[in-house]
């Protein structure tokens, strides 16, 4: 696979191991494997970012190099790095603050052998009993032309790049988000729009399927009370859970005072929706999803997935029963121009730019109090 970060990849190897750099690239199976979990560095923001698994490598080769095995060659005899300084280590790096602890632990191994299946090593090697941790030496060391090279000062010098072009990516969609207000109300209906769209990041879908819904709802207003003489009027509000696709169990949004749930998805796989139906004991829930196909469609999908899976029809029914709604992309569409004749399109995007520097923990100069009152250029 080549793509555009290729050309990186390929010219910091250059300057690594000169000519002999292009069979490195070709016969490294852990060069490769980062070349495939780089493809994202040119398509900008709202694409997905593979820092997980690529700070997994990264912590652990960090700690090879500076411990000096590179030179001592005595790495066989290293009693592992401690886990909790290499989580401690995955958070301090950029984009990196809220990672959990599955690429360590599993997800890296398992998803380098579904790429190469035939390779005789795992890249993190680890001992339950003492909790420490090592890179496999063997993908770091290479035998090119009869001379043998170690590729971890290079691998860190590719991930420290491709992390440089994903930040400088999402500093240019901050800055655009921040500059919209000055744009036609038609430009920023179009670029908000697009955030929408199913190609994008599923975080970026998350905030701003948020942010839309948010003030599509702010407007609404329901009658509640515990005496008949005691009601009271209130606004509905949307509240953001956490962090989005924190793998910590939880739901994304929940709506007071009706106590509706809502989760984002990019699926219509039927074992994500009836796991999360699961969590919440069979509370009904409202599904988020980045598709455009029709509400229809996604149901029958689900449903067909559903009885193929499970031959009780009533077992089925009870979990689609807890589907409470399915909220499709055009369906957010259509709420997002309902908010906009509300006149909230000034704080939706203002809600985008915050959210979006709360998720990616963006240090720039800003204070997310100072996005509560932008209002739109004339």
């Amino acid at each position: 696979m080549e793509h555009e970060f290729t050309k990186k990849i390929k010219e910091i190897l250059r300057n690594n191991f000169g000519v002999l750099s292009e069979k490195v690239f070709i016969e490294s199976p852990i060069i490769q494997y980062i070349n495939i979990k780089t493809k994202s560095a040119s398509k900008g923001s709202k694409s997905r970012g593979s820092f997980a698994n690529l700070y997994a490598i990264y912590v652990l080769v960090e700690d090879y190099i500076s411990k000096g095995f590179p030179e001592t060659g005595e790495y066989t005899e290293y009693e592992g790095a401690i886990f909790t300084n290499l989580f401690k280590r995955q958070r301090e790096l950029p984009f990196g603050q809220k990672l959990q602890n599955h690429a360590l632990n599993h997800r890296m191994n398992q998803e380098f052998k579904k790429y190469f299946p035939t390779c005789d090593y795992i890249p993190i090697l680890r001992d339950l009993k003492t909790n420490r941790y090592w890179f496999n030496e063997n993908l770091l060391k290479i035998k090119v032309d009869g001379t043998d090279h170690n590729l971890a000062k290079a691998i860190l010098q590719i991930i420290d790049t491709y992390v440089e072009t994903k930040k400088e990516a999402f500093e240019n969609f901050i800055r655009f988000c921040e500059r919209a207000q000055k744009l036609t109300e038609k430009e920023i209906i179009g670029f908000i729009g697009s955030l929408v769209e199913p190609t994008v990041d599923a975080r970026i879908f998350e905030i701003v399927s948020y942010s839309i819904l948010k003030y599509y709802y702010h407007n609404q207003n329901v009658y509640w009370g515990f005496e008949i003489d005691k009601i009271q009027e209130d606004n509905l509000k949307l509240y953001k859970t956490g962090r989005t696709n924190a793998n910590d169990g939880g739901i994304d949004f929940v709506m007071k005072p009706l106590g509706r749930f809502f989760q984002v998805t990019e699926t219509v796989d039927v074992n994500k929706y009836f796991l999360d139906i699961n969590k919440i004991e069979k509370y009904p829930i409202t599904f988020v999803v980045k598709s455009s196909d029709t509400i229809s469609t996604l149901e029958r999908k689900i449903q067909e997935q559903a009885e193929r899976q499970y031959s009780i029809k009533a077992i089925v029914s009870r979990y689609m029963e807890c589907i409470e709604e399915i909220i499709n992309v055009p369906i957010l569409i259509e709420r997002f121009e309902e908010a906009i004749t509300q006149e909230y399109l000034g704080d939706i995007l203002n809600e985008i730019i915050k959210q979006s520097k709360v998720e990616f923990s963006y240090e720039g100069d800003y204070d997310v109090s100072d996005y509560e009152e932008i209002v739109l250029s004339e």
